[in-house]
């Protein structure tokens, strides 16, 4: 019986017929016609799929389109999309700052009432659930030329011991000159200290106590009231606040180096708050000692948490004050005094010491605080790492504690010059900590030079990573459609299937539950190749099916009933039909992801123990908090086809 072409045949021997008609008439036009349709054709093939993977846009609502500045992974298996006023000024004069949350299984979408302005916040998983919020904008930048009246920052003194005093925003500071600043925000300064001193005379003889009064200070900025040269001043002068009669007069006063119209930088928040997963709302908890924007903020051995960095109330790098957060007390404490440029790549590592890779995202000198080292917080003493290919390209670096975690090897993938560099390598570079002298060592290359990349851990030990540009914000149409698994077993990239939405600044990426990846957001500068016409925010999210995916179909391991709690041997039983196939478990910590910083996310290896019965399953979970801090982990359990299960949900105590 001879063999009947489908319908599907012959529709694609007409469509041929025409492009071949078309070439004829334009063939440059027909080339790129016939390659875009052979390439859909191409990656929509079962065993393309099977080896490469697959892309699939999310429909979102028109309602819950959010600039998503922030990604979390909450352990209610929902996601946490954080726009706050989302890099527009005209969203921040008026008050609106949104937060979007995300049912990945459901597809459905949430609006959540955001309190304040958590664009370029800090975030970190917190031992119950709860997601740290902490820092924000107060105020956004004006550039170069744009800047009308003089400002900057005044340092307001208080001498009285006996009481602080707050000035409300629009206090009036007077220079000597008789030319006067107006206050942008509240600010309240604590009142001095007082000590008593015993000190003796000559002859021995005690004197009576004497007082010593060191004044407070706090910082507020502060803007001319009108334009002109007159404001301009870079002298250290004295200011007299308006309004204040008598001792207070004498007792609070300003003090200001600088106050030009030269650039202003973002100024940030204290606000700090916590997300409740289940009430599906912010919580405030007590504000941060220092006010951040762009701030890094790691989750350490004990549960608390270091807020590091970030630009402060008057728009200059926090100089080195950085402070824990206790989610017992949910306050604020004192932590060791460090510089780091904005967003660094902190990472905890076993023994209870930090890692900073030397990945940050920009604000900050560029001959200062970027060399990579291991930070001792009991000792504060920081001993620097060398080793490392292109030290001066380290800004919009990715960086990733590699799978598992007990390996202890860190990897920092591209990056770019300092600021508005057009500069990008595609060199990656590893640390092994387990080393008596450990130093960095090339890695494979990226295939071309890469700022923004995103980098996700997978369940099969693999790390997946996409997009990025190679130019500062996506310019000259510079976004890389491109997405590759690195292996660490065997130190090398793989090609992955392309993702068809570009993703550079303020983009994020993180690992579902299901095993996928979701990206969100993109920022670029211009929408064209000739820079000529302005970026638009991007609010498409895309979603990336891995190839285990694809081969396992409906066949995956699957664990069943079992605990989300640890007993007290760091153990958790699970009934599953599958015990006989699953060869390996691994405990993933959730994402939290900002501007291609993500020190939250990490695989644990643990012990696997099947159960004689062949349908029950133990997991043993290091004891080493330092491995595994506490806090809400993803467990996947893997076959020997690398195909991983759904992830359960195990709280770490």
């Amino acid at each position: 019986m001879a063999h009947r072409p489908s319908k599907k045949f012959k529709k694609i021997l007409l469509g041929a017929s025409a492009v071949l008609l078309l070439a004829a008439l334009n063939a440059p036009a027909a080339v790129s016609f016939v390659e875009e349709k052979y390439h859909a054709y191409k990656i929509a093939q079962p065993a393309y799929m099977r080896e490469y993977g697959s892309w699939a846009e999310v429909p979102v609502p028109a309602g819950h389109r959010v600039n998503a500045i922030h990604a979390a992974l909450l352990h209610t298996g929902k996601v946490l999309l954080i726009a706050g006023s989302g890099n527009s000024q005209k969203n921040f004069d008026a008050g609106t700052f949104e937060s979007v949350l995300w049912d990945p299984v459901k597809n459905t979408f949430k609006k959540i009432p955001t309190p304040e302005d958590f664009f370029c916040s800090g975030h970190s998983q917190l031992p119950d659930g709860r997601l740290l919020v902490a820092g924000g904008t107060a105020r956004y930048e004006i550039l170069d030329g744009e800047v009308k009246k003089a400002g900057g920052g005044m340092r307001v003194k208080n001498e009285s011991p006996d009481e602080a005093v707050t000035l409300k925003k629009g206090t009036v500071f007077r220079s000597p000159s008789g030319v006067e600043y107006v206050s942008k925000f509240d600010v309240t300064v604590p009142k001095a200290k007082r000590e008593f001193e015993i000190s003796y005379f000559k002859s021995g003889q005690m004197k009576p106590w004497e007082t010593k009064v060191t004044a407070a200070e706090a910082r507020v900025f502060v803007e001319a009231r009108e334009e002109g040269p007159q404001a301009l001043t870079t002298e250290a002068a004295q200011y007299e606040v308006v309004g204040l009669k008598g001792e207070a007069a004498d007792n609070v006063y300003g003090l200001a180096q600088k106050l030009t119209t030269e650039k202003q930088d973002f100024q940030g928040i204290k606000g700090a708050y916590e997300f409740d997963p289940r009430a599906e709302k912010y919580i405030p908890v007590a504000p941060m000692k220092d006010a951040r924007w762009y701030p890094t903020l790691v989750t350490l051995a004990d549960g608390r948490v270091l807020a590091v960095s970030g630009l402060n109330d008057v728009g200059d790098v926090v100089p080195g004050d950085n402070e824990y957060y206790d989610p017992g007390t949910k306050k604020w404490s004192k932590g060791p005094f460090r510089y780091f440029p904005t967003y660094p790549s902190l990472f905890l590592t076993k023994g209870g010491k930090l890692l900073y890779t030397g990945s940050n995202a920009g604000y900050g000198p560029a001959d200062k605080g970027r060399e990579p080292g291991i930070w001792d917080l009991e000792k504060n003493s920081f001993t620097k790492l060398g080793g490392l290919t292109r030290p001066d390209q380290l800004e919009t670096s990715a960086s990733l504690l590699l799978p598992p975690a007990q390996d202890q090897k860190v990897m920092v993938l591209g990056g770019g010059g300092v600021g508005e560099s057009a500069k990008s390598t595609g060199r990656t570079s590893i640390i092994d900590l387990s080393k008596d002298s450990p130093a960095f060592a090339d890695g494979p290359s990226l295939p071309q030079g890469t700022r923004y990349l995103s980098g996700v851990l997978m369940p099969d030990d693999s790390v997946f990573t996409t997009g990025g540009s190679e130019d500062y914000r996506g310019r000259g149409g510079s976004d890389i459609l491109k997405a590759q698994f690195y292996d660490p077993a065997n130190n090398a990239f793989t090609e992955a299937a392309e993702p068809t939405v570009g993703r550079n600044y303020h983009s994020e990426a993180l690992l579902l539950p299901d095993g996928r990846v979701a990206t969100f957001g993109s920022d670029p500068l211009f929408d064209d190749k000739d820079n000529t016409k302005l970026g638009t925010f991007e609010q498409r999210i895309e979603v990336f099916t891995p190839p285990y995916l694809h081969r396992a179909g409906d066949d995956r391991p699957v664990l069943g009933e079992g605990s989300p709690e640890l007993d007290q041997n760091g153990r958790a039983t699970f009934k599953t039909k599958d015990a006989s196939r699953i060869v390996k478990a691994r405990l993933m910590r959730p994402s939290a992801v900002t501007h291609t910083t993500d020190v939250e996310q990490r695989s644990i290896e643990l012990g696997l123990l099947k159960g004689q019965d062949g349908i029950t399953l133990t997991v043993d979970v290091p004891q080493d908090r330092t491995l595994v801090p506490p806090g809400w982990y993803m467990l996947f359990v893997t076959d020997l086809d690398g195909i991983p299960s759904e992830a359960k949900w195990i709280q770490v105590e």
